[in-house]
Order: structure tokens, then sequence, then C-alpha cells
């Protein structure tokens, strides 16, 4: 798609829109819109009328100096791809993608690792702190069998039916 400027106003006149005038000595003359061809056609100089591009260059009040008229002028040349170069791209934009979610599950893990242990010291504590809410302090002189059973480590043997089995 090929962007033309306009003759009169320097603004960019899109496929499709615009009027073309060929002078007699096949001078292609471009306008955006029919305000610019008519000023044109009434011979009036375009760094006179305030409302060009042309006027506020001249007179100061446009940046003559920026990024984004570079980037128009590049904008009209036809780009070369290599098939190969492209390839070779997208193959790694997929591995880096991959290594990516691969760092952030091992930034997530690393950062939850301790988490658990955290969590379970804050919940005794709270229980600790909380107790009489949860029973009577008159209920255990009644009957101690309601209070908690303390923790019993058990270790279970394993038979040759339930042990993993050896390849």
């Amino acid at each position: 798609m090929r962007l033309e400027k306009c003759w009169f106003c320097s603004s960019t006149i899109y496929p499709g829109h615009g009027i073309q005038f060929v002078r007699n000595d096949s001078k292609i003359f471009r306008f955006c819109r029919s305000k610019c061809h008519k000023n044109y056609k009434m011979k009036r100089n375009p760094r006179k009328v305030k409302w060009t591009k042309a006027y506020r260059r001249l007179h100061g009040k446009d940046m003559t100096q920026d990024a984004t008229f570079e980037f128009e002028r590049k904008r009209n040349r036809p780009e070369r791809y290599d098939r190969n170069v492209t390839e070779n791209t997208l193959k790694a934009i997929k591995t880096i993608t991959k290594v990516r979610a691969d760092r952030s599950d091992a930034h997530h893990k690393k950062r939850m690792s301790g988490k658990k242990s955290i969590a379970l010291k804050e919940s005794l504590k709270e229980l600790d702190q909380s107790i009489h809410l949860i029973r009577a302090p008159g209920a255990v002189e009644l009957d101690p069998s309601k209070i908690a059973p303390k923790k019993i480590k058990v270790t279970i043997q394993q038979t040759q039916e339930t042990a993993p089995m050896e390849e």
C-alpha cells in the first residue's frame, strides 16, 4: 500500500482518496481534498497559506526534525523478507515463550516454597491464642477425655503387596 503526500498541504493521501492533476509537461500533482486542489488552481503559494505544513515549517511552528517524518519516508519502500530468517525467528519465538513459562514457574515455586511451613506456624499460633473459644474451660474439668489428643508418630510397615514394584 503506497501512501502519497498532498502537493499543497503535505498531508497523507491514502489509496482511493484525493485527486490527481497531470500537467501538460506530464508532472503529476496529487491533492488530498478539493480544498487543496482549488487553492492550487487559484495559484496560491502553500508557504503563505497558514494551515499548510510548508507554512508551519517555514515559520517555526512545526517540528522539522522528528523520527516520525523519517518513518513516513521509509514506509513507501517495499520491504524484503528472507524466508530463512523469518522461519528461524518464528522457531526462536516458540522456544523463548517456553523458557519464559519455565522461568516463571520456577520463580513461583521458589517464592512459595516456605509458604506452607509459615502458614502452619501462623495457624498453630492462632489456635494456641484462641483455644478458649473452641473449648470451654469448665468442660475440660468435667470430662478430661474431650481434650484434644497429642500427636503420636505412627510408622507403618510395608508388606510385599503394598511395596512399590521394582523393575
